[in-house]
């Protein structure tokens, strides 16, 4: 039941991260979601049918106002958010740069979660940037946003361990659960006037862009744990991948210890005799040689227009010989 010490919220979200808040804010007597604010309807999936987006499914299946304009920067966006008249925004992966003349709508401000330890990792990508750098923890801000690129001032602050082998869907899941009750806290903290906002050290700034396919493409110069790191954080895109003979080829791998490793010839190899990309038959599987006399186990490979195999089945299938080079051209 809604009463008179509520606050009312508008939710401007987009993908599944936002979902848990949403849900969470829904369940609380002191909250009042008076509308969604999502993208348009967009074509998903293999079939590029047009779907729902998953703010949007969670708001329709409880009854909540749903408006998703093409361009929120739009006149008509700003009479609608001036119509509703919240007490603040909570946004989440929305998807769309909010214009400065938005900002001073709601009362209380646009509250964001974003996923990183601001004032490091802003940008559109902190989770994938911050396991590719091989972070062991980052967390989670609820920050005021302003007119910057996630430079407004911190409200609260999370710390989140990065599983060791942990991929990009399973922290954000994790992560996402995490920031829904640091959401209720922020909001309540600013309706009852006790969250004191901190500026954030500018000169501390690190930044985590938007992922381009270009990102998958696998250096093997890189050391090992590195290339892994990569594999973890671009999961499921753009994917970690090579090319073999002209041919494109998806990898799925794990670093090995840098001991010598006996090949199918029976001859013993070290791990800085070969160059990077080197692939090794061995009794252990399918080795490839990475920069700093490092090495990655092979576990299934994709070629372009294959199926996912096992390593071994696919260096069998390929007649793969000794001293073969991932990333020939």
């Amino acid at each position: 039941m809604v009463g008179a010490g509520t606050v009312r919220v508008v939710f401007c979200g987009t993908p599944q991260f936002a979902v848990p808040t949403l849900k969470h804010l829904l369940a609380q007597q002191d909250i009042e979601i008076v509308a969604v604010i999502t993208q348009p309807d967009r074509p998903r999936g293999r079939g590029m049918q047009v779907s729902f987006s998953p703010v949007k499914e969670t708001a329709v299946a409880t009854g909540v106002p749903v408006h998703q304009p093409e361009k929120i920067r739009s006149p008509e966006s700003q009479e609608m958010l001036q119509g509703l008249a919240p007490d603040c925004v909570v946004i989440i992966a929305y998807g769309q740069i909010i214009p400065a003349r938005l900002l001073p709508i709601p009362k209380y401000g646009w509250i964001n979660l974003h996923g990183s330890l601001l004032p490091r990792y802003r940008g559109a990508a902190p989770i994938h940037w911050a396991i590719a750098h091989g972070e062991m923890r980052t967390g989670l801000t609820t920050m005021r946003i302003d007119a910057g690129m996630d430079t407004g001032e911190m409200l609260m602050r999370q710390d989140v361990e990065i599983g060791a082998k942990e991929t990009t869907p399973e922290l954000a899941a994790r992560m996402a659960e995490a920031g829904a009750p640091l959401m209720l806290e922020t909001l309540r903290g600013i309706a009852g006037g006790t969250l004191v906002a901190q500026p954030q050290n500018h000169s501390e700034a690190s930044y985590a862009p938007l992922l381009k396919k270009e990102d998958g493409r696998i250096d093997w110069v890189r050391r090992a744990p590195e290339i892994y790191n990569r594999m973890r954080a671009f999961t499921p895109w753009p994917g970690a991948y090579t090319t073999l003979r002209g041919r494109t080829c998806h990898i799925a791998a794990e670093p090995v210890s840098n001991e010598m490793t006996e090949t199918r010839s029976g001859e013993s190899s070290a791990p800085g005799a070969a160059a990077p990309g080197t692939l090794h038959i061995t009794h252990a599987g399918l080795l490839v040689s990475c920069g700093g006399a490092t090495r990655l186990r092979v576990l299934s490979v994709k070629q372009e227009g294959g199926k996912n195999v096992d390593a071994l089945e696919f260096a069998h299938q390929a007649r793969l010989t000794e001293e073969e080079r991932f990333g020939d051209t």
